[in-house]
């Protein structure tokens, strides 16, 4: 369901925005990445900046606000050697500069947006950035920069290009002109292509602390910052480093799917078949889009939980073999391919459901082994 948005009375549809929260290209406060602002800014300082960057991060980190917020300090201070660039202690502007109000407008000359676009025939969003969406931004690297200053793309996220778009990425990264600077946000940058990650620098991100969190959510403003302190700070103190869990778990619908697929994790390998029911048919009407992309999230977060952990549950003598994780990468793969299968056809999301469920107990059981 959407809610009241605070940057417009009747926003576009943007597949980058969480419903009810300010667009990252709005957001003037980052919380809690100062260390990535200082990456980022004594880069700029030194004049040796690469031209192509992957700020990675688990989601509701602040990456894509790190992206806009950096874009937005280059186009408004475009010499990075200026007396304002050498004092500036983060990369803090105004919302009353110029760059800053283009930039929340989306009519900034120097900026190509790359995400998932609305399809306005289907009435919902594509499943992926399209090969087309790649080359559409191509126009800007190919002209000359408005008032001679970078040309930037943001693409959110690259964990959304289909095989065609990335290819056409890396042709862009590969023979960039002068003054461009891609800033690719990446949810798992291990996903990305190779040959991406090759020519970016990389720059994580760390989960926020839960203090952090909280005063993140209190800035979006209403409905976030009408909640109590402390049901703010609950929810903060659950979110793992997340704004995004965090404004999951205030929301009363949101909070109760996402304890249900919780519940329905922690039990595997066992599986309650009449649970995994359940939750198919929450997810089966066309529009709960967002709770199947929940769904989805939440299984490939366990899945990557898993593998970072070196497998859980294996006892002492476990070790993080390849033949233990194979497992866990071959549902990662099929997860992905299937779930973005059946947004493309439409097809009915309840047999998903139940595999996905299905496959992360087939594969927990082959890890324990």
């Amino acid at each position: 369901m959407r809610r009241p948005s605070p940057i417009a009375d009747d926003p576009p549809e943007e597949s980058d925005r969480y419903d009810g929260a300010p667009h990252p290209r709005a957001t003037l406060d980052l919380f809690g990445q100062g260390r990535a602002q200082s990456v980022l800014l004594d880069a700029y300082r030194s004049g040796r900046l690469p031209h192509a960057w992957i700020l990675g991060g688990a989601e509701g980190v602040g990456k894509a606000t790190l992206a806009w917020r950096f874009a937005r300090f280059l186009l408004a201070h475009p010499d990075p050697a200026s007396a304002e660039v050498r004092a500036a202690a983060d990369l803090y502007v105004p919302a009353s500069a110029p760059a800053a109000r283009r930039i929340a407008n989306l009519s900034h000359g120097n900026i190509a947006l790359l995400r998932r676009e609305w399809d306005a025939t289907k009435k919902k969003f594509f499943t992926a950035i399209r090969v087309d969406d790649v080359r559409a931004s191509q126009r800007l690297f190919q002209s000359a920069s408005a008032a001679e200053g970078y040309r930037i793309a943001i693409i959110d996220a690259a964990d959304d290009l289909n095989a065609n778009a990335a290819n056409a990425l890396l042709k862009l990264i590969e023979e960039p002109p002068a003054r461009s600077l891609f800033l690719v946000v990446a949810h798992r940058p291990g996903l990305v292509m190779p040959t991406i990650r090759s020519r970016c620098a990389r720059l994580m991100l760390d989960p926020l602390s839960p203090g952090d969190v909280a005063r993140a959510v209190a800035a979006l403003g209403e409905p976030w910052s009408e909640r109590e302190a402390d049901e703010i700070a609950g929810a903060a103190a659950r979110a793992g480093g997340s704004v995004r869990a965090a404004l999951d778990l205030l929301d009363p619908q949101a909070l109760g799917f996402v304890r249900q697929i919780e519940a329905m994790l922690e039990a595997l390998p066992s599986v309650d078949l009449r649970e995994a029911h359940r939750l198919a048919d929450l997810v089966a009407p066309r529009e709960a889009g967002e709770r199947f992309q929940a769904l989805v999230s939440a299984a490939l977060d366990w899945l990557d939980a898993r593998v970072r952990a070196g497998g859980a549950g294996w006892g002492a003598t476990g070790s993080a073999t390849p033949a233990r994780l194979a497992p866990y990468a071959a549902v990662w793969d099929k997860l992905r391919a299937a779930a973005r299968d059946v947004e493309t056809f439409n097809l009915d999301r309840r047999p998903l459901v139940l595999s996905i469920f299905r496959d992360l107990a087939a594969a927990e059981r082959q890890a324990r082994r």
